[in-house]
């Protein structure tokens, strides 16, 4: 952090030979990074922040809404193109390759092997055959603000990505950092047509040069465990600009995510029970949470959060995708790719476990048994199921001992007891596997 901030001051402040000292060597770290990369950085990407906000702001249609947007509040032209400008700078992204590849994604891989055993399947067939001129789109689940951090790590070595991130994040230090990574902010209130114009041409203007971006089409984390139906803001904005015999092909790379556990579970479903506007993490219970971790850390007590688990899915072409007249295209395409993302859905021991515990298993031989058959019809299904070496039985020793370990359950002679207060946590992971069904406990 404290290089980064030395860099921007640099760039800003001093003189211009020390700008450009920085610049050459910037220019040839991405040089040699463009050697290796799968997918090279486009030059877009690496566009000054402010060349792109000019862009941005000068397009012709942005210029359009501008004149709507006068017009509709009764402002001068000059102050809503200041206005246009404002929103344009919280979008546009200053991306570093240095810090990304030197410094963030080494984080992002510390932080993911450290925190759980790392599982990744099918990272084979998420560029095969695929057209390298075409811009790749990951299209992702969201379980856990964790999604970020293992993405960056394992797409690291075909490209950089580019994250439409929520307002949550625009603070400091964490906005000019998220910017450095070339993550772009997106307001999820407060909208008007303006700002959404360019925030769409934005999209479309990174989608149109090629740029390899992430989208978690949920729009936020689940609260309750369970794949949800897509929210299709950037989808719209990607399909609406699309013309297959003039742009450059799209396809969507379905990548599903699964966790052991979800560092955030109680926060998300305690904002699931209190209602829509209720997600609330305060500064010192992440501080509090912190210092326990740093403690277990110390006295060498820490244990894994058990398995993290990646699948990449079948590709989507755009320009082959063919839609009905009576369709919606963009709800077309949306539902599409969540049934992708479900199709390669891991299956996890902690999630088997706790739909054995609500579906009535009171000892631990009835939880191994009904583990072992759902895994089972699960694999007929060809869904990842991850386990450790040692086998399922063996899983759901650990699994039980760390749910005991959070008091979320107590096992008394071979039987489990369970608490009433446990009992939502329990069914946000058996929501977790594929095509859960609900049951009440």
């Amino acid at each position: 952090m404290c290089l980064f901030a030395a860099v921007t001051f640099a760039s800003h402040f001093l003189f211009p030979s020390v700008r450009w000292f920085f610049r050459k060597r910037a220019d040839r770290l991405v040089a040699r990074l463009n050697t290796r990369l799968k997918r090279p950085i486009e030059p877009f990407k690496l566009a000054r922040r402010m060349n792109t906000i000019n862009r941005l702001t000068h397009d012709p249609q942005v210029a359009q809404a501008i004149l709507d947007h006068a017009r509709t509040e009764g402002i001068p032209e000059n102050v809503a193109f200041e206005t246009a400008r404002r929103y344009a700078g919280e979008i546009v992204p200053g991306f570093s390759a240095t810090l990304y590849f030197s410094v963030a994604m080494r984080l992002a891989r510390w932080l993911s092997q450290s925190l759980y055993r790392v599982r990744v399947t099918g990272e084979e067939r998420a560029f095969e055959g695929v057209d390298p001129d075409a811009t790749v789109i990951f299209v992702l689940n969201h379980r856990s603000n964790m999604d970020y951090v293992l993405v960056t790590w394992l797409a690291a070595r075909q490209t950089a990505l580019a994250y439409a991130v929520g307002e949550w994040a625009r603070r400091w230090p964490l906005a000019p950092l998220i910017r450095a990574l070339g993550g772009y902010f997106v307001r999820r209130r407060d909208l008007n047509p303006l700002y959404r114009k360019i925030l769409a041409r934005y999209v479309q203007l990174a989608t149109d040069n090629g740029v390899t971006q992430a989208v978690f089409p949920e729009g936020r984390l689940s609260r309750d465990g369970a794949l949800h139906s897509p929210k299709l803001g950037i989808l719209s904005y990607i399909l609406e600009d699309f013309d297959p015999d003039r742009d450059r092909n799209v396809v969507f790379v379905p990548v599903a995510m699964n966790y052991d556990r979800v560092l955030e579970d109680r926060v998300l479903i305690a904002a699931e029970t209190s209602g829509p506007r209720a997600f609330r993490l305060r500064w010192y219970t992440v501080v509090r949470y912190l210092v326990l971790h740093l403690q277990l850390r110390l006295t060498r007590r820490f244990t894994r959060f058990g398995i993290a688990a990646v699948a990449f899915g079948r590709p989507l072409s755009l320009a082959d995708m063919a839609f009905s007249a009576e369709a919606d295209p963009t709800a077309a395409l949306g539902e599409e790719l969540m049934l992708r993302i479900a199709e390669v859905l891991p299956v996890l021991p902690m999630a088997l476990i706790c739909d054995a515990l609500c579906k009535g298993a009171t000892t631990i031989d009835a939880v191994v048994q009904h583990v072992e058959m759902r895994a089972e019809t699960l694999r007929s299904t060809d869904h990842p199921v991850h386990a450790p070496k040692a086998g399922l039985r063996h899983a759901v020793v650990g699994a039980l001992s760390m749910l005991q370990g959070r008091k979320l359950l107590r096992v008394s002679e071979m039987k489990v007891h369970i608490p009433d207060e446990a009992r939502p946590i329990l069914r946000f992971y058996a929501r977790t596997l594929p095509r859960y069904k609900s049951v009440k406990l």
